[in-house]
C-alpha cells in the first residue's frame, strides 16, 4: 500500500535527516535534485522526515566520550532498515567507516568547500590570537592541529550546531572556534568573523564538505533514483579518504585528517595522524588510480611511519 501524507498525496520518496538547520538544508538540496532529475517526482511526492539522534541530544560532551560518529546515524539507519524512510542524507564526515549489514552509501553529491574556517571577532587567524586565548572545539583533529601550531592557547570542549557556536562567540564564552566552510556556505552565512584556512595549512577531516545518501541495500528503486545525482569525482576522492581512515582505525578518539583530489582518473591523497596534544604528527602523500588501494596504502604507510611507540602514547592518553 502506498504511503500517503495528511492530504492523501502519494509519497514516492521519504528522506530521513537530522533536524539541525544545516541537515535540513542538505535534505532540501537532495529533494530539489531528485525533482530536477526525475519528471515523475514533484514537490508533494517527496517527504522530508526529521529524526532526532543521540548525537544531537547530547551536546555537553565530546563525541569520543559518548560513543563516536555512529551517534548521529543510529536512529536514522534503523528507520532505513525498517522501511520507515527510503533514503537518508548525511554529512559524510559523520559516517562510520564500516556500515551495518544491509546498508550502503549509494550516492555522493559534489563536494563543497572542504576547508575549515577559523571563527573569531578578535583575530583573523590562529597565529594572531594572544597567548592564553581560549579556543572551543570538540574535534580532536582540530585540537591537535591547533596545539601543534599554538601550544600556548587553551582548548575547551565546544559542541552544538553552527548557530549555537556563533552565539557562544557573541557571548565571549571563547575567543575563537572552528567550523567547516561547507556548512557555512550551504547555510548562506556571511560574517566578518569567518576566516577560511587553506587546506595546506590545516588539513580537514576525512570527507569534510561531502554529502552522502544512504539506502537499505535491498532498495533497488532508491538506488536507481539516486544514480543521476552521483558525482563521480567526489565519490572516488572520499572513498580513498575513508579507506585510509579505516586502516588507521579512525574514530573520534584519534586525530586523523585527510584530503584527496582527482585529475583525469589519478587520485592524490594526503593523510595526517597526530597525537591529541599536537606533540607528534605524521603526514604522507601518495597517488594512484584505485581509491581503496590508495587509501589503504596511505593509511598503512602512516601506521608504519608512526610506529608502535606512537600508538602506545595515543592509547595511554585515551
Amino acid at each position: 500500500m502506498p504511503v500517503q501524507d495528511s492530504n492523501n498525496n502519494e509519497i514516492s520518496v521519504r528522506i530521513g535527516t537530522r533536524g539541525s538547520p544545516l541537515a535540513l538544508v542538505q535534505a532540501q538540496e537532495v529533494k530539489e535534485r531528485l525533482i530536477l532529475a526525475h519528471d515523475h517526482l514533484s514537490e508533494d511526492r517527496i517527504e522530508i522526515v526529521v529524526m532526532s539522534t543521540q548525537g544531537d541530544r547530547i551536546v555537553d560532551r565530546a563525541l569520543a566520550d559518548i560513543g563516536g560518529k555512529g551517534l548521529f546515524t543510529e536512529e536514522i539507519e534503523a528507520a532505513l532498515l525498517n522501511g520507515d524512510i527510503d533514503i537518508a542524507v548525511h554529512s559524510l564526515k559523520d559516517m562510520p567507516t564500516i556500515l551495518d549489514i544491509g546498508l550502503e552509501l549509494a550516492c555522493y553529491l559534489e563536494r563543497e568547500d572542504a576547508r575549515d574556517a577559523f571563527i573569531s571577532a578578535n583575530a583573523c587567524s590562529l597565529q594572531e590570537l594572544p597567548s592564553g586565548a581560549v579556543i572551543g572545539s570538540a574535534s580532536l583533529r582540530r585540537q591537535a592541529q591547533t596545539l601543534a601550531l599554538r601550544p600556548d592557547v587553551k582548548l575547551v570542549t565546544f559542541r552544538g550546531n553552527v548557530q549555537s557556536r556563533l552565539k557562544k562567540i557573541d557571548n565571549n564564552i571563547v575567543d575563537a572556534t572552528y567550523l567547516a566552510m561547507a556548512g557555512l556556505n550551504r547555510l548562506g552565512l556571511k560574517d566578518p568573523r569567518i576566516h577560511p584556512i587553506e587546506i595546506e595549512d590545516f588539513l580537514p577531516a576525512v570527507a569534510q564538505g561531502a554529502i552522502c545518501i544512504e539506502i537499505a541495500s535491498h532498495n533497488d528503486k532508491a538506488r536507481q533514483l539516486l544514480s543521476p545525482l552521483n558525482h563521480p569525482q567526489t565519490e572516488i576522492c572520499v572513498r580513498a579518504e575513508r579507506a585510509m581512515l579505516k586502516i588507521l582505525d579512525g574514530s573520534c578518539r584519534t586525530p586523523i585528517a585527510g584530503y584527496a583530489t582527482a585529475d583525469k582518473g589519478n587520485i592524490t591523497l594526503k593523510g595526517q595522524l597526530s597525537l591529541p596534544d599536537g606533540s607528534e604528527s605524521h603526514c604522507f602523500t601518495a597517488s594512484g588510480a584505485d581509491p581503496e588501494q590508495l587509501g589503504t596504502y596511505v593509511g598503512q604507510h602512516l601506521r608504519d611511519q608512526a610506529g608502535e611507540e606512537f600508538f602506545k602514547k595515543l592509547h595511554a592518553g585515551l
